[in-house]
């Protein structure tokens, strides 16, 4: 494991650190950041394609029992940063649109596994 991955780790946990601590009401965090639901899908689209490419080279550097732990980092950490971002966005866009941290994570998600699935694209001939 190099630098990338304790850092990307800890980026992770202290953006999920905040939204619980937003969601336990300990830290004030709605209406901190203007930002629009296209905003964070534009966000959402290139972090899961940025982390998908990242994923796929790293993985061929990674042993096979730890594969796993990297495409769960990869995959499931930066939704942190979109529930994040959502819980700063002002209230009247939370309550209009509740899904969007959702949706922003499952594009995200379709955009990790772009790079994934085409690792070995084109196939080779046999």
């Amino acid at each position: 494991m190099n630098r990338l991955e304790p850092a990307l780790l800890g980026l992770f946990f202290a953006c999920w650190l905040a939204v619980l601590l937003q969601g336990l009401g300990l830290i004030p965090l709605a209406g901190t950041l203007v930002l629009q639901p296209q905003s964070l899908y534009m966000v959402a689209v290139a972090t899961g394609w940025m982390a998908g490419n990242l994923y796929v080279r790293r993985r061929a550097q990674v042993p096979r029992e730890l594969r796993l732990r990297f495409l769960l980092t990869y995959l499931l950490g930066p939704s942190g940063l979109y529930f994040l971002l959502w819980a700063m966005a002002p209230p009247p866009f939370q309550r209009a649109a509740p899904l969007v941290p959702i949706y922003a994570f499952g594009s995200s998600c379709v955009l990790f596994l772009v790079p994934v699935f085409l690792r070995h694209w084109p196939p080779t001939k046999d």
